[in-house]
């Protein structure tokens, strides 16, 4: 199903990301001790010297000094928006904030990264019809870690020149070479757009990778990797290392990016959710929609909780992470012939039938260890190395496998305190294998069944996964604290154990003694989903419930759809103004002055989902004032249809016919939602489905009560 692949109109190709940056000045010693803000000014002047010496100008008029100002200024943001970075006092930052032409003042944070058959999942096969001439003029512009130039994916062959609306450049510093699948790299943090992480190769390769046969994780996953748009140019844009991603060097890698000429950014990075005014993502998302580019951004990986959304501005994307119906497993094999499946991604092969001796946390602890509980979980520090070499040691504790490793072990039997197996696994630099509570007794049975325990893990194993699309449990969940009445995340994508692109110089582990090298490998998170996004419904009854945090605060509309979001039928349409609007109802004055009289509310914008925040123990009645422009057939008629569950909330559409005569033919219609009083907190949704036979556009319906 097509499920409002509306969010915006040109959604219909899949999405990826581009950054760009600005003009680096360096510091003086003066500046030790401040701390860097951003100061969003007015509209963009004419030419870059006015714009870049006005910023210069506010500060010598604060700072006194023209030494001062140019040692006090970090960036100057002249080429898509109006906006500079300065090391400022408390004192300086206010005094800043209260002149008349600038919009807002924040600190720039550091935000993080968040972290072959997914796109068969989806249906896009590699036998769907493309048009690879349409398709090689797309660029993707990644704002990430950098990118591996030298991978298989990244290769140009057949490739002719990049697209005559490119202007940006190859800065990717020395030793770096782009060619024309690979167009353009700028570097905003070091001094090479060399992946060093691995997140932005894999991000990269994810969005618009080349096909490239026999890639596995060293044997595992073996198949064709490939991206979702094969024929598309990359740009890549580092703007983070790893001690983050600052907010300083987010909005010049959007800056450069919209300049550049990017037909999508896809960017996953984030922290907790801010003001639209103090959110970068959402500043240079927004100036990005204002050239007619869409942003796709992980939703983030801090759930279940909710509330957790990182940027959840309506003009940009935002991705869940789900499922595939590939599940990737281990086995343990115990002396006694037992075999246990549990969780783990483990590329080591050892000796058929070799057994190697078990021991337990608490009987190989230091003397030093003197708590038995920590012993009993391998805590940090409290394995001894003289005990466990050449051994499997069995931690009570889902996460200690670092001290095993530290101590040296062979391997390590964890314990996940979930009844059910755990929704994805990690690259691990030992071979490991996390149990259910009840597996991990049998094993722990067996420990104390025999004088000399023995076992072994063996190398991991692909299973399908019947289950899938589900959401994965750390993928982060509505509702929208800034913006209430509307629903983050938008839509959800794959984003457990991905194969794709890797930096052959960063440890598939993390783990800087995992001596290791890949050119592909298996990542999981929001991060992963965000290079693959349309939409079609989760099915609720197969996700794990966290309580109020789940449903469509969970996957939003539904899980992507490539193939039907080519031919959507209708979609809904969102200016500029409209955004500006919503923004002034909320009484954010994100581009300067508001109008004197405020009309309407954020539930009015022409957004695909439908959600409102209600009073808790009052009844209810809403509307949402929708328009959808047909993109289907020129003369087609859609009917609606509201589906839903809940005897608390009653849904009518006027009219409830939409007759259409021609393409781009707009037509209006409201939705009017009623209920008794909900307790709280309370979430009830519906879904309203248009149809003329041959295309359904799906749009959820969320009432909710409060946060938690």
């Amino acid at each position: 199903m097509a499920a409002a692949c509306s969010y915006i109109s040109h959604c219909r190709i899949l999405v990826v990301l581009i950054v760009a940056a600005v003009h680096v000045f360096c510091c003086g010693a003066s500046d030790e001790g401040k701390d860097v803000y951003i100061v969003r000014m007015g509209s963009l002047l004419e030419g870059e010297y006015s714009t870049a010496s006005l910023h210069l100008s506010v500060l010598q008029e604060v700072l006194g000094e023209s030494s001062s100002a140019t040692g006090s200024l970090v960036r100057s943001y002249t080429r898509s928006f109006n906006a500079f970075a300065a090391r400022l006092s408390d004192e300086e930052h206010q005094i800043i904030a209260s002149r008349k032409e600038v919009v807002s003042v924040f600190p720039s944070r550091t935000l993080q990264l968040q972290t072959t058959r997914s796109w068969d999942f989806m249906g896009l096969t590699e036998t769907v019809k493309r048009n690879p001439t349409v398709e090689s003029d797309v660029i993707v512009g990644v704002i990430d870690s950098g990118i591996w130039p030298e991978s298989e994916s990244f290769r140009d062959s057949g490739y002719g020149p990049p697209p005559a609306k490119w202007k940006g450049t190859c800065a990717g510093g020395s030793n770096f070479t782009c060619n024309n699948k690979l167009i353009g790299a700028r570097v905003y943090t070091g001094t090479s757009a060399r992946d060093n992480e691995g997140h932005g190769t894999h991000t990269a390769s994810t969005a618009a990778g080349i096909k490239v046969s026999g890639a596995s994780f060293f044997g595992l996953a073996e198949g064709k990797a490939r991206g979702g748009v094969p024929s598309a140019r990359i740009a890549a844009y580092k703007v983070c290392s790893e001690d983050g991603c600052r907010d300083q060097d987010i909005l010049a890698a959007f800056d450069d990016a919209i300049a550049d000429g990017v037909d999508l950014i896809t960017i996953s990075v984030g922290g907790v959710s801010r003001a639209f005014e103090n959110d970068s993502v959402a500043i240079g998302s927004f100036h990005a929609m204002e050239k007619g580019i869409l942003t796709v951004h992980a939703a983030g990986n801090k759930g279940p909780s909710s509330s957790t959304v990182g940027s959840v501005a309506p003009w940009l994307l935002s991705t869940a992470a789900s499922s595939t119906d590939r599940k990737i497993i281990d086995k343990v094999v115990l002396g006694n012939g037992k075999t246990l499946t549990g969780n783990g991604i483990n590329s080591f092969t050892q000796i058929k039938g070799k057994k190697f001796p078990l021991i337990h946390g608490e009987d190989a602890s230091t003397t030093s260890c003197a708590n038995p509980i920590l012993a009993r979980a391998c805590g940090v520090g409290c394995l001894n190395g003289s005990l466990v070499k050449g051994k499997i040691v069995v931690c009570d504790s889902a996460d200690r496998w670092g001290e095993a490793f530290r101590a040296g072990a062979v391997g390590s039997i964890t314990l996940d305190n979930i009844e059910t197996m755990q929704d994805f696994n990690y690259v691990l630099p030992l071979p490991t294998s996390t149990l259910t509570a009840h597996r991990h007794h049998v094993v722990k049975s067996y420990l104390n069944s025999t004088e000399k325990p023995q076992g072994n893990i063996l190398k991991s194993e692909v299973m399908r996964n019947s289950a899938a699309p589900v959401v994965a449990s750390f993928s982060s969940r509505g509702p929208n604290l800034i913006a209430p009445d509307i629903l983050k995340p938008d839509i959800a994508a794959p984003g457990i154990e991905i194969l794709a692109a890797y930096s052959p110089v960063s440890p598939p582990s993390g783990n800087p003694k995992d001596k290791r090298s890949a050119n592909y490998s298996i990542m999981s998170g929001t991060s992963m989903s965000c290079p693959h996004v349309a939409a079609w419904p989760m099915n609720a009854t197969k996700q794990v419930e966290y309580e109020y945090g789940e449903g469509e605060f969970a996957f939003g509309a539904g899980h992507v759809n490539p193939v039907k979001a080519i031919d959507p039928g209708l979609v809904y349409e969102t200016s500029k103004d409209d955004y500006i609007k919503m923004l002034c109802s909320m009484q954010l004055s994100f581009f300067g002055t508001c109008p004197s009289e405020i009309k309407g509310s954020v539930k009015d914008l022409n957004y695909p989902s439908m959600q409102v925040l209600v009073e808790a123990g009052k009844s209810f009645t809403v509307e949402f004032p929708r328009t959808v422009t047909n993109v289907g057939l020129a003369n087609s008629t859609f009917v609606s249809k509201v589906i839903t569950d809940h005897s608390q909330m009653n849904v009518s559409v006027k009219p409830s016919i939409l007759s259409f005569k021609s393409l781009k033919e707009k037509k209006s219609f409201v939705v009017i939602v009623s209920g008794k009083a909900l307790p709280s907190p309370k979430r009830v949704s519906a879904a309203l489905v248009w149809s003329d036979r041959t295309h359904i556009v799906r749009s959820p319906i969320v009432v909710y009560t409060s946060f938690l």
